[in-house]
């Protein structure tokens, strides 16, 4: 095990839609669909397959009822990169309080890491956060979208989010215990797959 890791977490905002700096679509393109059935065990797939690379593990002993919970609610959307008929990656909004739509969950599979598809999977489900409300006549219109990241994240996610105009607003050090870069949950227990970008 590595000494316990100082991990740093951003918290990340816009606060009008002319904040949004699209990026380039990719090329091959891809299609961005609405997952519009709430499915438990469609987000957890995505969930373990796109974050057990970076120690996303809060979500892990949910339970059915918990992610329906949180995805058959109005203002919650799944947005999902497709590559070829192959889910490429995803982005979870839930639609809080006033206004606020957070990007509670965003990312690629490993296959899809490298491709120029983050940034517009990223410009992509941002602008679905600010039309929230055209889909949800009941919200108010979106006035903030915030999202966090961390140090233990894919490394080129903070530049990702200040790319497409989210600015940071606070900032925090923690130190959450040991964690091994090398042991990461992946999408399976005993995956052991390489981190993405290494051999």
């Amino acid at each position: 095990m590595n000494p316990a890791m100082d991990v740093t977490t951003w918290y990340l905002e816009q606060t009008d839609p002319g904040d949004l700096r699209p990026a380039r679509e990719p090329r091959p393109p891809v299609d961005i669909v609405r997952a519009a059935i709430p499915s438990p065990e469609f987000n957890r797939f995505l969930y373990t397959a796109v974050g057990g690379d970076w120690q996303w593990t809060e979500r892990l002993p949910w339970t059915w009822q918990q992610w329906m919970s949180l995805l058959d609610r109005p203002g919650s959307e799944t947005w999902v990169a497709w590559r070829d008929g192959t889910p490429a990656g995803y982005v979870e909004l839930v639609s809080q309080d006033d206004g606020v739509v957070e990007i509670s969950s965003f990312g690629l599979l490993p296959y899809a890491i490298g491709q120029g598809l983050g940034g517009h999977l990223l410009t992509t489900g941002t602008a679905r956060a600010w039309d929230m409300a055209d889909r949800w006549p009941g919200l108010p219109p979106t006035r903030r979208v915030w999202l966090h990241t961390c140090s233990l994240d894919g490394p080129a996610a903070l530049a990702n989010y200040q790319a497409r105009g989210f600015r940071i607003y606070d900032s925090r050090l923690n130190v959450p215990g040991d964690e091994d870069e090398g042991s990461t949950p992946g999408p399976w227990p005993g995956a052991m797959r390489p981190l993405p970008g290494t051999r």
